[in-house]
């Protein structure tokens, strides 16, 4: 056997694009805003986690442009050896300041942060104890480790006793969760976990990539929203959302991310953010803190869009968040409305099996605190245009 006759034999991606059902790797040309430029045609997005509308914010762009006037546009080096500038410990310290933990580590990817946090601590005879759905770099990370892997039932808090509670209690045992689920934009039931952790000696890490930025009174996360940031050890969290960068980073006690930084292969062998990443993310931060308006504007979105969805008779799941999903059951209705969406100028994503439960592909759509009431509007008509047409809604 070939190691490549898989690759040949590969053909589902060819026969999808021959039937104009292919949705993957578009290649948008022009970005102003919500709008987007695809193929020469204007559409709106509602595809990004772009959650606070940053990525074309003047004093953002401003600090981006600056850091390549002064230190290029590269580093060409691990932060390990020559690739730490003074602007990234800048961040980490300002990091460590917003999350209220004593200190933090940038990592060039936030694939790349879950995969040095959790490959360097669980070692042989520890565990790791995960939600089913957690995100795939948690998944991959998990496989790295050299310490004993348990996967519980999404958000089943019975089926997390039940698994720590047939660990070795003198073992070393982390739990790792999604703080807001990527998909079905539904949210951990964080104070149970934290209950259950402290029951069964075990810490908690969550993955807040998608709650950052968005949940909590300060935009701290899940964590704050629930009031249980000083029980959760370890937070990690992407500049790729609400932060509208590129990397990704972990807050918690000093001495634990010390042992990451000089430990995770992830980082030691990686080059560093480059520099306008760096500067991208420490003015999205100070934003961050210094316009809660934004987010109290993307919550009022939110519940437009959520309320108007079900009007027209979607099924949205159990989403507590912008990220908002249209469950339509089978892959071809999701790639039917897709396509159909997209014909009339929306952006969305088609999402199926494995990333989400057989029989629930759904549109993924997510919103933004700068999304113009005529833009929701725009998007809403198409959906109940669309749907009606393929009978997915009456």
């Amino acid at each position: 056997m070939d190691i490549f006759d898989k690759c040949y034999n590969f053909t589902r991606a060819d026969k999808a694009k021959a039937m104009g059902m292919y949705p993957y790797f578009t290649p948008i040309q022009e970005v102003k805003g919500n709008k987007v430029k695809v193929d020469g045609k204007e559409m709106i997005m509602v595809g990004s986690n772009n959650y606070l509308g940053l990525i074309n914010h003047p004093r953002v762009m401003k600090a981006a442009k600056e850091a390549v006037d002064r230190y290029g546009v590269a580093t060409c080096g691990s932060r390990f050896l020559n690739g730490t500038l003074d602007i990234h410990i800048e961040l980490e310290k300002k990091l460590a300041e917003f999350m209220k933990k004593e200190a933090a580590l940038a990592f060039s990817t936030g694939f790349q942060t879950n995969q040095g946090i959790i490959s360097t601590l669980i070692g042989k005879g520890d565990s790791v104890i995960t939600d089913k759905l957690v995100h795939a770099s948690i998944i991959d990370a998990c496989r790295l480790t050299y310490g004993h892997v348990h996967r519980f039932k999404h958000n089943d808090m019975a089926d997390l006793e039940k698994t720590l509670s047939s660990l070795d209690k003198d073992a070393g045992k982390m739990v790792v969760v999604d703080g807001v689920f990527s998909m079905e934009g539904d949210l951990v039931n964080l104070p149970k976990v934290v209950e259950l952790s402290k029951k069964y000696s075990a810490k908690i890490m969550v993955d807040d990539a998608h709650g950052i930025g968005v949940m909590g009174k300060s935009g701290r996360g899940t964590s704050e929203h629930f009031g249980v940031e000083d029980d959760v050890d370890l937070v990690m969290g992407t500049f790729s959302k609400s932060i509208a960068s590129l990397g990704g980073f972990v807050a918690g006690d000093a001495k634990v991310i010390s042992y990451i930084k000089h430990f995770a292969r992830a980082l030691i062998f990686s080059a560093s953010i480059t520099p306008a990443s760096v500067a991208t993310a420490i003015a999205t931060v100070d934003i961050i803190q210094t316009e809660p308006e934004r987010r109290e504007k993307l919550w009022n979105i939110t519940k437009k869009m959520k309320s108007g969805f079900q009007a027209l008779g979607y099924n949205t799941g159990p989403t507590e968040t912008p990220i908002i999903p249209v469950i339509v059951g089978n892959d071809e209705a999701a790639f039917k409305l897709w396509r159909s969406l997209r014909e009339d100028g929306i952006f969305t994503n088609p999402v199926i099996y494995p990333a989400v439960p057989k029989g629930q592909s759904l549109i993924r759509t997510s919103y933004s605190a700068t999304h113009t009431e005529e833009e929701l509007d725009t998007v809403l008509a198409s959906f109940e245009k669309c749907g009606k047409r393929l009978e997915i809604i009456k």
